[in-house]
Formats: C-alpha cells, structure tokens, sequence
C-alpha cells in the first residue's frame, strides 16, 4: 500500500493506494505546532479506525507547501514505518517539463495537480485549486507546465471580513439564490460566492484567450478542471469549469510515485 500527503496551508490531506484503488482519505488540520510523536499517533489512530495495519504500507509521498512542518511529518514517517518518505519538489521527475522562469518558486501542489490534470484529460488544461490560496494553472497538449495565477482563497476572504469587523458575523458559505438579500448573513454569503465566481470565470476566461493566442488552440478543446475545498460550491454557477476532481492532488501524487518507483 502507499501513503500519500498533501500539506497545505490550512488542511492536510492523507490517503491510503491498495495498487490503483484509493481505499481511504482522511483530512486533518495543518498544526505548525504538532510534533512527529502527535503525528505518529494521528496517522496511527486514523490507521485504526479504517481497519489498515501499517506493516501493509510499503511507501510514503508527501507534497508540502508549508515547509515548517515538513521535517516533523518526515520525521513521525521515519518513527511509524522505519523508511524515508519521498517529497516532491521541482526537481522531482513528474512526466511534465516546467516552463516557468524560477522552478523553484513553483508549488509542489501546483506540479502534483498539473501532472495529475495531463494524465487524465490531456492538454492544455487549466487546473483550478481552490484551497487556502486560488491557484490557476496551465498544462499544453505536449506536457509543458506554463504556469498561472494565483488569488487569495475564499476562507482568507471570509476570514478577513470577519475579522476586520466589528458586527459580521462568521457564516457558513452556500449557493445563493440571490444578490439582492435581506439579511446580514445572505449579504456576505451573496457577496463572497458571487464575487468568487465572477473573479474565478474572469481569470479563467483571460487564461484562456492568452492560450488560444498563444498556442492557436480552440476555446472549446482547453480542459477546465476545479479541485479543492471549495470546488463544487463554485463550480455550480461557474461559466467554464467542466469537471471536479476532489482527488485531484492525491492522484497526482500517485502518478508521480509510480514514475520514480523504477528510477
């Protein structure tokens, strides 16, 4: 069986690979205060509750963006299975070239979804992360990773509004049926989704006519896939997302575990 983690800002997400199957996920807060011992008995107890036994784990791939607490889940992999994890960087062998001025500056997240995105739909694709950051990420018809934009997340706009204010409340965001509202709570509600969906179509719309300029590619044959937290809510109304791929990250991890595997 292989571990994968993907370490994001907010969440970390785990999931168990029984060859091509994923057989369990799990989510868990990012806590730059964990030790490796509080990690080792997280992925423990979470191993006891889907039934696995961790003799069964035969490797471990990590994607992180929030190095701080990379030596820590790198350390509780040592303790837990006696094996060190493989973690993805720019300099990892994904399949994909990387086509951006500062390899370096590149998110793991964002080389795992691009290569996860070519594997499954091919190219060019537009991949949408709605995580703690929005990211936006193209991926051509021949591999090449050309990079994007990125925007502030919906829960850093939520959070931000409530905590700069005095009287809003925090709410728990839906689909609005309306921009017109006659509560407080409707009113930030209307006002975070919509304006997320307006924002998100524009920097799709934009990275698709730069693509078409670009690579003389037709509108109709550029994939737009959503993944993240806030994917679905925001896919509902969007213009150009097509599909949602919850897993997306987590695929991709596997895909490029089982390209280095025989490296």
């Amino acid at each position: 069986m292989l571990l994968v983690i993907d370490i994001g800002n907010t969440n970390t997400v785990i999931g168990v690979y029984d060859d091509e199957n994923l057989k369990a996920r799990f989510r868990v807060a990012t806590d730059l205060k964990s030790t490796s011992d509080q990690l080792v008995a997280t992925l423990f107890n979470m191993f006891m509750i889907h039934g696995f036994d961790i003799k069964n784990i035969n490797d471990t791939i990590i994607s992180c963006v929030v190095p701080d607490v990379l030596y820590n889940w790198q350390s509780a992999n040592r303790k837990l299975f006696d094996k060190e994890a493989k973690v993805v960087d720019h300099t990892t062998y994904t399949g994909i070239s990387i086509a951006y001025e500062n390899p370096t500056e590149v998110g793991a997240d964002r080389i795992v979804d691009a290569v996860a995105a070519y594997e499954k739909y091919g190219g060019p694709s537009i991949v949408v992360d709605m995580g703690t950051a929005i990211t936006l990420d193209v991926i051509t018809g021949d591999g090449k990773y050309l990079g994007g934009s990125i925007a502030p997340g919906i829960r850093i706009a939520q959070d931000g509004l409530f905590g700069k204010t005095a009287k809003l409340p925090k709410i728990e965001l839906k689909q609005p049926t309306t921009a017109i509202t006659e509560s407080t709570s409707e009113a930030i509600n209307a006002g975070i989704v919509i304006g997320y969906i307006g924002m998100i179509d524009k920097l799709i719309e934009t990275i698709e006519d730069e693509i078409i300029e670009r690579l003389g590619i037709k509108r109709e044959d550029i994939n737009v896939i959503a993944t993240g937290g806030f994917s679905e809510l925001i896919s509902q109304s969007s213009k150009y997302i097509e599909t949602i791929e919850p897993d997306l990250m987590l695929e991709g991890l596997k895909i490029i575990y089982d390209r280095n595997i025989n490296r």
